[in-house]
């Protein structure tokens, strides 16, 4: 299984009860195909960046999930057809790196094909061009 998180904005004229219920929809649907929902953010009303279907505020909720990629087109399908739904996004986030330790930016490591012991030579300056 494969960690998500889903932002979804719904319609701001929605009541608690009917935005809980859309929440609670997309988290069954994704017990139901076997996925494991995470922790659900309710960010509450928000100013949307410009106009979405004659709104300016949106309802935000951030739903954390661990799922297989065919659970979440299920997921991502489903919130497409909602009515209460105005905007929503499913991210891949990136799985824990495993292992090698990343370097630090800006060394230079046996692997890159250059040299560590010696530092690299000075590059000479450019020969002055005589005047005529």
């Amino acid at each position: 299984m494969r960690p998500y998180e889903v932002m979804i904005i719904l319609d701001p004229t929605l009541d608690d009860e009917t935005v809980r219920g859309e929440v609670d929809r997309a988290t069954e649907l994704i017990k139901a195909k076997g996925g494991e929902p995470g922790r659900v953010e309710r960010w509450g009303k928000r100013r949307l960046a410009y106009e979405i279907r004659k709104h300016r505020e949106g309802n935000y909720v951030l739903v954390q999930a661990q799922a297989e990629p065919s659970v979440m087109s299920d997921l991502d399908r489903a919130l497409t057809l909602a009515d209460g739904v105005l905007r929503h996004k499913v991210v891949h986030l990136p799985e824990k790196a495993l292992g090698k330790p990343a370097r630090p930016l800006g060394t230079v490591g046996p692997d890159d094909g250059a040299p560590t012991s010696e530092p690299a030579a000075p590059t000479p300056a450019p020969a002055a061009v005589a005047a005529e």
